[in-house]
């Protein structure tokens, strides 16, 4: 099969990473626990509160933008189109940027520091496993609009 057709993964790996992050994250705190000190933590709550919105409302955006497109929301299936405009303006990866602050701020609201380190290692998992060949897979599909697009807009944020 050739690189246009190639699909970007084989399997939807980062919902799986992102759901291992936040189990490992219980696990740790379970096992190793981190204290959390007791002064303001209706801050550290509200933060994580915040941060779950802005990553709700970061995905569903991205999400309907990629349907009003008229292309695949799935990172297993073939992109038909390159997006660019909704959050894609800003960030190449809205919907993994949104699974890493939601799970920074599950962290924040729960009082568990390990959820910022397990967001963190998400985070350059996903890079490893997804991006990397999804930008592959765009480039081969798209060229050099994609290249101008990688060069204008940034992988995170």
């Amino acid at each position: 099969m050739n690189a246009y057709r190639m699909k970007p993964l084989a399997f939807p790996w980062p919902p799986f990473i992102y759901g291992a992050a936040i189990a490992a994250a219980f696990l740790l705190q379970a096992y190793f626990p981190l204290s959390v000190a007791e002064t303001n933590i209706w801050i550290a709550r509200a933060a994580g509160g915040v941060l779950i919105a802005t990553a709700v409302i970061l995905d569903v955006w991205a999400m309907r933008t990629l349907v009003d497109c008229h292309t695949t929301i799935l990172p297993n299936r073939c992109s038909t189109h390159l997006v660019t405009s909704g959050p894609y303006r800003f960030t190449r990866n809205p919907i993994y940027l949104g699974y890493t602050l939601a799970t920074a701020g599950i962290g924040l609201a729960v009082l568990n520091p390990w959820f910022i380190v397990t967001a963190m290692v998400a985070a350059a998992l996903t890079s490893l496993v997804a991006i990397k060949r999804e930008e592959l897979h765009l480039l081969s599909r798209f060229g050099v609009d994609f290249e101008r697009y990688c060069h204008d807009t940034t992988r995170w944020i």
